[in-house]
């Protein structure tokens, strides 16, 4: 282990990430559009669409419908979230062994805070991984920078002092890089590799024991 940590400051995104939630968000688009527009997707579809928020999703997809969707997905995720949800091997342990070595983290989300701060609770989170900025929190989301700088403000940071964001999406990377902050992507969540790669990135890792490499040492 580094006796100092590379980033002091290390953000992350929740969803495909921290907690696999991916196969019930992919329900839940599937339950919403069949229920509200009579529209089949497919899981192939929905994956890029994970990382942004539902209201631009749906405001982009069906604006006509977009409320109805948000609406009808959101008591369907709630509703599934538990039984469709599971942990990532290893990454409780690493956010804690994080927290030990003096490394600050938090999480940046596209999700509601409600919906995320249930999965954190699911996904075993150590309480010094709070949650620092979610969907509610700004008028802007990823790949706007807000979110991020808005996540370094709760923990009193900038990003010229050494910060990385984590995230399995093109969105993540490209709001770390527009926030001025390291990304990293992971590939163990909706995201691409070779998409990843495209995007500015000091690492594209495919397990936990590689990020903890490069956090931990």
């Amino acid at each position: 282990m580094r006796s100092v940590p590379r980033w002091p400051v290390v953000l992350f995104d929740f969803d495909g990430t921290l907690f696999n939630t991916i196969d019930g968000i992919v329900a839940s688009f599937i339950y919403a559009w069949q229920t509200v527009a009579h529209r089949e997707v497919l899981r192939a579809e929905i994956l890029p669409w994970i990382g942004r928020t539902l209201g631009d999703v749906f405001a982009e997809e069906d604006a006509v419908n977009a409320a109805r969707l948000e609406h009808v997905y959101l008591e369907h995720n709630r509703a599934t979230i538990a039984a469709a949800s599971k942990g990532y091997d290893g990454i409780s342990e690493l956010l804690q062994d994080m927290t030990n070595a003096g490394i600050r983290t938090g999480v940046v989300t596209s999700k509601r805070r409600e919906m995320v701060l249930a999965g954190m609770q699911l996904a075993a989170i150590p309480a010094e991984t709070g949650l620092v900025c979610a969907a509610d929190d700004t008028d802007r989301h990823k790949p706007d920078p807000t979110p991020l700088l808005t996540g370094l403000a709760a923990l009193d940071d900038a990003p010229s002092t050494g910060s990385l964001y984590v995230g399995d999406a093109i969105f993540d990377l490209q709001a770390a890089a527009a926030a001025g902050m390291d990304g990293i992507g992971v590939t163990w969540g909706a995201g691409n590799r070779e998409e990843l790669c495209a995007q500015p990135h000091v690492a594209v890792v495919d397990t936990v024991s590689q990020l903890r490499e490069l956090l931990l040492g």
